[in-house]
């Protein structure tokens, strides 16, 4: 698996999002967010991206597009992540997450730090 440090150079691509809309990481004309998260329905995940999600005009005023790629299909993904205003691609096979090396850990998810999000109901 590759190790991507800043200032490296990845083949352009276009994704497909889960509403058939198509997004081109990188972007020629914004810095590109690309967020590699858990399976559809992860409390976590879901929790962070509603955090983004309330920012979300911050985020675009800055040059930003924010990317979320999950490791299940489409289907599964609609009914937690297909009203963000970010585009959420499905990656079920994890081609993705292999090309850019990312690896699955349950270690971070199972921290103390990480559950006060779930207790509380909300991530700031």
């Amino acid at each position: 698996m590759p190790h991507l440090s800043p200032g490296d150079t990845i083949t352009p691509r276009v994704l497909t999002t889960i509403r058939a809309e198509t997004v081109r990481v990188p972007d020629p004309q914004r810095l590109v967010h690309l967020q590699f998260r858990r399976y559809a329905g992860c409390p976590v995940c879901n929790l962070h991206l509603r955090a983004v999600a309330r920012r979300h005009d911050d985020v675009v005023a800055a040059g930003i597009h924010a990317v979320a790629i999950f490791h299940s299909p489409a289907e599964d993904m609609r009914p937690h992540q297909g009203d963000l205003q970010f585009a959420a691609v499905a990656d079920p096979d994890r081609r993705l997450y292999h090309e850019f090396g990312v690896e699955a850990t349950g270690r971070r998810a199972v921290r103390p730090t990480r559950q006060r999000p779930l207790v509380r109901g909300r991530i700031d």
